[in-house]
Order: C-alpha cells, then sequence, then structure tokens
C-alpha cells in the first residue's frame, strides 16, 4: 500500500510555547488511524495542521505525494479533506439534506441529489432528509455531520473527537459503524480522541502522544502488550506498575520475588526499574506464600477488578470472574504470570 499522508518531523509553536515537537507518522491509503491523549498534548493541533487551518513552524507534510506543507503551503481548500467537528457544526436553518449539499456546489442538481441520497442511505437518515438538526438526536446529528463530510469523497477524513458528546455505549457502538463505512468506501481516516475505547474499536493504527510528542504508532494490541515507552504503558489499558532492580541481564527482582525475562532486558544489574503488571497476568493460588490483602472491589460487566495491597502497602490489581468472588478485608495468595516482562526504566 502507498503512504497518503506524510506527517514529516512537523513541530509547531505557540506565543512560544512548543506545541508539537518534531512529530512524524505516515497513513496508508485506505488506512484508519487514531491519535489518542489526554486534553493538550497536541492532538487536536497536529490534525489542524494536516487540514490547513494551523501552519506549522517546521517540517513537512504530504498528501498523496504532493507537499501540502513545507515550501509552499498547499490552502485547505484545496487539499481535498473531510473534516467532522466535535459539535457537529451543522448549519441550523438547513435541512439533513441541505446540510449534506452544502459542499457540493460543483455538482449539477441532479447530480447533488443523487450523492446526497446515497450518503444518506450510507448512514441510515434517508427518512430524515427534510428534518432539521434540532429535530435530531445527538447520534443522528454526527451521522449527519459524518454524511457531510463524506458526500464530496475526500481522500481523507479528519474526525476531531466526534463522539465526545454521546454516551459511552453509543461512542464505541457508532465508531465500529463509521470504521464499517470508511472501509467499504476505502477512505483513509485520522481521528483524535483522549478514549482508548473509542481508538481501538475505530483504529488500525493508534499513535499515543504526550506534550507535543507521538510516543509510540502502532497497532491497538502492540500498544497493550508491548507499550514502547513508560508513558504509553501507564496510559493504554490499566494495571499497576511494583519497583524493583535489574538482575543477570535477564531478571529483575521485586518485593514479591524475582521475575525472568525470555529476552534479555536493556539495564545494566542493580539498575532501578519498574514492572507493569496487568490484571490479568494477577493469579490466585490459595498456597503461595506471596499474600495479599483484598483493599478494594469494582465491578466492571462481566468481571470483576481487585485492588490487593502487598505488606508493603504497595497494590497490584486482578481480574476475576464473578465465580471468584473476594471479600474486601480478606487476605489470599496470589501468583505473578506476566505474558511478557515489561520493565522500564525507574
Amino acid at each position: 500500500m502507498e503512504n497518503l499522508l506524510e506527517f514529516d518531523n512537523v513541530s509547531l509553536d505557540f506565543a512560544g510555547r512548543t506545541v508539537l515537537d518534531g512529530m512524524s507518522f505516515t497513513l496508508q491509503t485506505g488506512e484508519i488511524a487514531c491519535l489518542l491523549g489526554a486534553s493538550g498534548c497536541g492532538k487536536t493541533s497536529a490534525l489542524r495542521s494536516i487540514a490547513g487551518f494551523e501552519t506549522p513552524t517546521a517540517g513537512a507534510i504530504r498528501l498523496g505525494g504532493e507537499t501540502v506543507f513545507g515550501g509552499v503551503a498547499q490552502p485547505a481548500h484545496r487539499r481535498r479533506i473531510g473534516m467532522v467537528f466535535q459539535d457537529h457544526a451543522l448549519f441550523p436553518h438547513l435541512t439533513v439534506a441541505g446540510n449534506i449539499a452544502f459542499g457540493l456546489s460543483a455538482l449539477s442538481r441532479a447530480a447533488r441529489r443523487e450523492r446526497v441520497a446515497e450518503v444518506l442511505n450510507l448512514v441510515g437518515l434517508a427518512a430524515e432528509a427534510d428534518r432539521y438538526p434540532h429535530q435530531l438526536s445527538g447520534g443522528q446529528q454526527q451521522r449527519v455531520a459524518l454524511a457531510r463530510a463524506l458526500a464530496p469523497l475526500p481522500r481523507l477524513l479528519l474526525l476531531d473527537e466526534p463522539f465526545s458528546n454521546l454516551d459511552a455505549e453509543l461512542r464505541e457502538r457508532l465508531a465500529r459503524e463509521v470504521r464499517s463505512m470508511l472501509k467499504s468506501l476505502g477512505i483513509a481516516a485520522l481521528m483524535v480522541t483522549h478514549d482508548q475505547h473509542e481508538a481501538f474499536a475505530f483504529a488500525d493504527k493508534v499513535g499515543v502522544m504526550h506534550g507535543g510528542r507521538l510516543e509510540q504508532w502502532d497497532a491497538p494490541e502492540a500498544l497493550y502488550h508491548a507499550p514502547a515507552t513508560r508513558y504509553v504503558a501507564g496510559f493504554i489499558g490499566q494495571g499497576a506498575f511494583l519497583p524493583g532492580k535489574a538482575s543477570g541481564g535477564r531478571s529483575v527482582a521485586l518485593e514479591t520475588g524475582e521475575l525472568r525475562s525470555e529476552v534479555g532486558l536493556p539495564f545494566a544489574d542493580g539498575a532501578a526499574v519498574e514492572v507493569l503488571l496487568r490484571p490479568d497476568e494477577v493469579r490466585l493460588e490459595p498456597g503461595s506464600a506471596l499474600r495479599a490483602k483484598v483493599a478494594e472491589r469494582i465491578h466492571r460487566g462481566g468481571v470483576c477488578h481487585y485492588a490487593l495491597e502487598l505488606l508493603s502497602g504497595r497494590r497490584l490489581v486482578a481480574e476475576l470472574g464473578h465465580d471468584q468472588p473476594l471479600a474486601v478485608g480478606e487476605t489470599v495468595g496470589i501468583r505473578l504470570q506476566p505474558r511478557r516482562l515489561l520493565a522500564f526504566e525507574a
């Protein structure tokens, strides 16, 4: 597959403050990706730079092999990019059909009608064509905004926190629906969000951002199972870090005992490290000498998460089914069984 978007060593400063710091990634034709990070990390600024709404300080942005920033900047309206905003930005005085037709002035009236009908069917709103935005639910308004962005058949669709005003269940469902739509049309997309569940439901690739930098650009599974940095490890999924000391190139000594790695670890003997333990890697073992007290219980749908307090007062998190209920205050035997030893410099 060819690269559709190249974001090449891009920096952006606002009033002396660095918003993007030498950030690079590529997006392939038909690929769906997401920039994920906490508020203020720079993800929306990256999106707006691609759209042409912000002018970076350095670097280059290429679309379909054509430079749109770096040298002569191409104006936003010539980039053939669709954009869906957080607040939908629908025209309240236009019907659903009128909103979608707004960006199709280059087409004949008949072609415009046909394209509007196509995208209304695609987003499941054919029956709502003559209604106005205020007569629609939040999810329906979001579909109209999506249809309007898709109608001109952009080569790239940008989505700025598009589902953040919806409840969690609808947010994930709509993310999956939009993904399916984009895949059927072969349109590449880049979304920004702070919600990792939404990102994982939507994207082939996810970039975790922190302080204007891209910490890791990878498949969702790799971010969870093979985080490249301490920040990614703590940001993605759930778990707890235990401090320890590297030993012998393949082991870490923790307060719970020694954990060995199948591969060599990049630490000197005695180096202070932190080991990440996911909830499904903390197992109950009644006869174990390693004991922990149940400090807290949190229901998570079909499972429970238990905060288990070690003698030192540090806590681990264990994920158990409802068939293994534990009482707060009881002491249990545990065993640590990481699939892969994830250790980071302390």
